[in-house]
């Protein structure tokens, strides 16, 4: 696999202007007092399809040519990527099919179906969701968009980073959530290519923690059983987004337990009126579990998505 560019980044964003909103960089004076810190969320809960994934989706497939395209795409997500690369196949009007994990989020299942994707269902593990996919592509043709591992994919994401990087250029720290790598990746890219020098700061949950547990070996770590409530952060670092990490120096990495990710989608709730998913929380859980990492900075938080389950158990949640 080629590793992407800087300048990929700059390409990507072009590209899939015409199809993906500018999310606002918005800030709320009550959580810098809270964090200590000067805090800006890019609202990518706010982007077409709930989540930033759109934007990696978009640019793959607006990339393809004619001939790849005829027989579409399909992909295995949680939900996120699978609603993104649907979409992404609806502007181009070819078809999407998404691999689902059977105990996928009801939400997340609905919004493959309404931006058009046929899911089809496998067990909950990654190698149920690789082999399913392996055997839809291989019957039907359709040109694989992974989720994350993606060269295409990894550029695209990058230009959230990039957003906000224009609309905050001063920004001394952005927080990523990490599941796959791909948003990480690209945000590594996007800063990069700065004249300001920007840190960035991985935010994982400690059930999910193979991102960590890999900078700490320096190799992949794949045995990692995740047991988090960040259903989109489950999935394994992907080799790819593992390299970049290393490539490109990422050195910090904070592990989030559940009961702090919960406790920081109230604190959205409270302070910003916006429901997110757990795995957008972390970044903000992140803030509060090392303050002294954070401390007098200005500190970009990307909030990755809204797509949860509104039941009793969520309400519950925020509202604690």
């Amino acid at each position: 696999m080629d590793t992407p560019e800087f300048d990929q980044v700059i390409q990507a964003a072009r590209r899939i202007r015409p199809f993906v909103r500018r999310t606002p960089l918005l800030d709320f004076p009550s959580l810098d007092d809270i964090a200590g810190c000067r805090v800006l969320l890019k609202c990518e809960n706010l982007q077409y399809g709930g989540a930033f994934k759109l934007r990696g989706a978009t640019n793959a497939v607006q990339a393809l040519t004619e001939a790849e395209a005829a027989a579409g795409v399909a992909t295995h997500s949680s939900g996120n990527h699978g609603t993104a690369l649907s979409l992404a196949a609806k502007a181009r009007n070819i078809p999407c099919t998404v691999v689902m994990p059977d105990n996928s989020v009801k939400s997340k299942i609905a919004n493959v179906r309404e931006a058009g994707g046929t899911v089809v269902f496998c067990a909950p593990t990654q190698a149920a969701r690789e082999q399913t996919l392996h055997e839809i592509a291989t019957e039907s043709g359709a040109v694989v968009i992974p989720p994350y591992d993606h060269a295409m994919v990894i550029s695209g994401q990058g230009t959230a980073a990039l957003e906000m990087l224009e609309q905050s250029p001063d920004l001394d720290m952005i927080v990523v959530p990490i599941g796959g790598g791909g948003l990480m990746a690209g945000t590594l890219l996007a800063a990069s290519g700065q004249e300001n020098p920007v840190t960035v700061v991985g935010a994982e949950p400690a059930g999910a923690d193979d991102a960590l547990q890999s900078l700490q070996r320096r190799e992949r770590v794949v045995d990692v059983v995740p047991n988090t409530i960040s259903d989109g952060l489950r999935a394994t670092i992907g080799e790819l987004n593992f390299a970049m990490f290393l490539e490109h120096r990422l050195e910090h990495i904070v592990a989030v337990d559940d009961d702090a990710t919960s406790a920081a989608m109230a604190l959205l709730w409270r302070h910003t009126g916006m429901i997110i998913e757990p795995s957008s929380a972390t970044v903000v859980a992140a803030l509060l579990a090392e303050p002294e990492l954070f401390g007098g900075r200005k500190v970009g938080c990307i909030i990755t998505g809204r797509n949860v389950d509104l039941d009793a158990e969520t309400l519950a949640r925020v509202a604690s």
